[in-house]
């Protein structure tokens, strides 16, 4: 009968191919907990929102892309956190929204320039061809509403506006869906109603704002 030595080294892996995944879930691990971490640090003012902002967009991105190379042994993010016993619930959080507090929270405000009107205006109108496209899955309308609500947040009292909320609930539930997952028939409807609705009330803050200046 064999027996098991107690100084040697116990491997999680029997092959390369099992190396190879038990080290990306070990990424995704550290990624979980470092934007945990950058998430505290920004609550507590230790760090400031130009520090914040770069480095919880690069880890998100890095999120996103582990998530895609480790989806075979992790079908939601949930289940991951539960199995590994972590407890992070401020980088949850973040994850499920997807963008930085920064733009959740519209805490980058800025004058109202021509090029970021110019830019809000090309990803409104981006958006709404690709429902009209009937493009209905999560890996073709996340990135582009993630891109929509980002430039939106920039504009001073964008927090006040009915439509930011309703697109980062929309974000919420396009990040808790696989990337091959599609949106029903009725919420696409919804969700074209929403970023119109929020489209049109964009433009009239800003016609308010001209004739205030």
């Amino acid at each position: 009968m064999a027996t098991l030595s107690l100084d040697e080294e116990v491997r999680l892996f029997t092959n390369n191919a099992e190396r190879e995944k038990y080290n990306l879930l070990g990424t995704l691990y550290g990624i979980i907990v470092a934007l945990d971490y950058l998430e505290r640090a920004y609550v507590r003012d230790a760090i400031t929102a130009a520090q914040y902002s770069p480095a919880c967009t690069r880890l998100l991105s890095q999120y996103m892309t582990m998530l895609k190379l480790v989806k075979d042994s992790v079908p939601s993010i949930e289940q991951f956190m539960t199995r590994y016993r972590m407890d992070n619930p401020a980088a949850l959080h973040r994850i499920r929204v997807g963008v930085p507090a920064t733009v959740e929270h519209s805490s980058e405000a800025g004058p109202e320039t021509g090029k970021w009107i110019a830019e809000t205006t090309q990803n409104f109108i981006t958006f709404m061809d690709a429902l009209k496209l009937r493009l209905r899955a999560k890996d073709q309308l996340h990135p582009i509403l993630q891109e929509l609500v980002t430039g939106y947040a920039r504009f001073k009292g964008s927090k006040d506006w009915e439509g930011r909320s309703k697109m980062i609930n929309w974000l919420i539930t396009l990040n808790s869906m696989k990337a091959s997952e599609e949106i029903t028939e009725e919420q696409s409807r919804q969700l074209s109603f929403d970023v119109e609705h929020a489209y049109a009330e964009f433009f009239r803050s800003l016609s308010s704002g001209k004739e205030r200046s």
